[in-house]
């Protein structure tokens, strides 16, 4: 799992997920609903890349991700990537570990 905090390393995920899909989330550091889904998508196994950035530290790019996607910031926010775009997206109490593996799963090549 790994930190996020710039467009450049955006545009890297957005093509990686051309290659194989990539979880992402925008995570809260001050909500305790976002504490409880940023720990069910820590724990979720699942060879994908996961990639993760904190809105209160990198605001433009959660902006940026918001207008590229065309979906609307919540927080917290889980998108399941492929082909640079959205396959799935999940927000506050729906970012749990059975739907997390569900959408891996539907969604894998």
């Amino acid at each position: 799992m790994q930190e996020i905090s710039t467009t450049e390393q955006w545009d890297e995920v957005l093509d990686q997920s051309n290659e194989k899909p990539v979880l992402i989330m925008k995570h809260s550091s001050t909500c305790p609903v976002s504490a409880s889904a940023f720990d069910a998508f820590r724990r979720t196994e699942t060879d994908l890349p996961k990639y993760y950035l904190i809105v209160q530290k990198s605001r433009p790019l959660s902006q940026e991700i918001e207008r590229e996607l065309e979906i609307r910031h919540e927080s917290p926010q889980l998108f399941l990537l492929k082909g640079g775009k959205a396959a799935w997206k999940a927000t506050h109490y729906s970012i749990i570990e059975p739907a997390i593996t569900k959408a891996i799963q539907e969604h894998q090549v």
